[in-house]
């Protein structure tokens, strides 16, 4: 077992001790949650969680919002910036969270480094220690900022979720690599809150095991990018509650079309049941995606501890 496997698995703890009340979000006209890499992915599962709680809000990457805001609010002086980054040291958050303090703006900072350079840029700081020994992947750092931001826009995260994270993982993992021997290409499909979570899943499978992968709401898939279904393909579909039939029309057509589908909450060739209130689903499938870049990583020979012109803070110039 390497340092990242490790980590995916013992990330649970950490996962209760974070659990708890939050307070809301500093009341604005828009929150706004920035990112780059693994954390605008988190930002997207965000902004649709806010928005479902009554918190009008949208995500945008932090090179975005730092060059060019207005183009996404007219009065981005008056929304409320909710920028994540595990390190707290990322170039582009960094800056975007000291420009628009500058401009008046109530920033926010969600992050697993209390002492870093966005905590001590921001009016109000959202915390939770992570492995000491997580590398380069980001894994349980990923899951936690994704826990503390769901729960600051008012959703309850019952401790059950703790092991139908654990157990979904496990489940997966009894069916690696077997189910995607063979698969070149690798398609992510996730709607709503889950959107995120599946560009999350298609790009730590990416930058794990060095393969060709996709994210798509799953009903635009069909609209262009199918051609490039065949043989090669494995698909992961992470089923939505209120259009689970169409997602399924969906993966019998890419099965006849020779993809192989692991299905979680819904059909597939691998078909496995996500054990918590949908709304919690993104959470629950974190671990379980995390997983299945390392198996497809260790069966390809590469190593995720040092991944390829990857490091663990991206900083600029």
């Amino acid at each position: 077992m390497n340092t990242t496997e490790k980590v995916i698995f013992e990330q649970f703890p950490f996962w209760e001790k974070a659990i708890g009340s939050i307070s809301a979000p500093h009341d604005a006209e828009l929150t706004v949650f920035l990112g780059c890499g693994t954390s605008y992915n988190l930002a997207l599962s965000l902004a649709t969680y806010a928005n479902r709680a009554g918190y009008p809000a949208i995500a945008v990457p932090g090179a975005e919002w730092l060059n060019r805001p207005s183009a996404f609010w007219p009065r981005w002086q008056k929304a409320h910036l909710v920028a994540l980054s595990r390190s707290g040291e990322t170039t582009e958050t960094v800056a975007a969270a000291k420009a628009s303090r500058k401009a008046g703006v109530f920033v926010t900072a969600i992050t697993v480094e209390p002492d870093s350079s966005l905590a001590k840029n921001c009016d109000r700081l959202i915390e939770a220690p992570t492995h000491s020994d997580e590398g380069i992947v980001m894994t349980v750092s990923a899951s936690l900022m994704l826990l503390l931001g769901m729960q600051m826009v008012g959703m309850e995260i019952s401790p059950s979720i703790i092991r139908s994270a654990r157990l979904l993982a496990d489940q997966l993992d009894k069916a690696l690599p077997g189910i995607i021997a063979g698969r070149s290409h690798f398609v992510f499909l996730g709607s709503g809150s889950l959107y995120g979570i599946a560009l999350e899943g298609a790009l730590k499978l990416m930058e794990m095991s060095q393969s060709m992968t996709q994210g798509f709401h799953p009903l635009e898939y069909r609209h262009g990018p199918i051609s490039l279904v065949d043989e090669n393909t494995a698909v992961i579909m992470l089923y939505s509650a209120d259009q689970k039939d169409a997602e399924a029309l969906l993966v019998d057509e890419l099965r006849q079309k020779g993809a192989t589908v692991i299905g979680f909450g819904g059909p597939g060739d691998l078909e496995l049941p996500v054990d918590c209130d949908p709304a919690l689903a993104g959470l629950c499938l974190l671990p379980a995606l995390q997983i299945l870049g390392e198996r497809a990583a260790q069966s390809k020979g590469v190593d995720t501890v040092s991944p390829r012109h990857l490091t663990k803070v991206v900083m600029l110039g």
